[in-house]
């Protein structure tokens, strides 16, 4: 009886746990570098290689870290959402072009437009890897003092600039 008994329990364990794993949710895949200062780096800016960006540039201001790739297919979904949101002017977006080729980093941005106020690149992964990428895309919202307070896992939709977004980066942009 026994025989039975312990595949039985296996199986109602194994069912449990595949439950439990289908009901979560990617893109709410903690960070451990919410509310700590972004990771520091200092990349080449992908339109002029000549010149470096990093987090210290930007301090003061609240600003949107978008890791993208032109070989990404999600982050093909998410473009016109970020050129549309490029438009309203709300935030400053850094692009982190995520293990890519500069030629066609730049031609995706030809072809679907460049939401971007600067793009760095970021072939070897290591900028990615500091700042906790799973994969592209990803989104992060950074305060004016270098901190990080979200991060978005997947494609940013029409309905998370809205809802999710727009009222984060206000109430940052308020923040002293």
């Amino acid at each position: 009886m026994l025989k039975f008994i312990l595949p039985l329990l296996l199986f109602i364990v194994l069912a449990v746990f595949l439950a439990l794993g289908l009901n979560l949710h990617p893109s709410e895949i903690p960070s451990p570098l919410i509310d700590k200062p972004a990771p520091v780096f200092s990349a080449p800016k992908l339109q002029s290689p000549e010149e470096k960006l990093s987090p210290a540039d930007l301090k003061g201001k609240v600003w949107l870290f978008n890791v993208w790739a032109s070989w990404c297919a999600s982050c093909r979904l998410e473009h016109p959402i970020l050129n549309q949101l490029a438009k309203q002017k709300a935030v400053i977006i850094i692009g982190l072009n995520y293990k890519d080729e500069p030629i066609a980093a730049k031609g995706w941005l030809a072809q679907l437009g460049n939401p971007y106020d600067v793009s760095i690149m970021d072939q070897d992964g290591r900028i990615g890897i500091d700042w906790g990428v799973y994969g592209v895309p990803e989104t992060f919202v950074v305060d004016k003092h270098g901190v990080i307070r979200y991060k978005h896992t997947g494609p940013v939709t029409a309905e998370d600039v809205p809802q999710i977004f727009l009222p984060l980066i206000a109430k940052l942009q308020a923040e002293n």
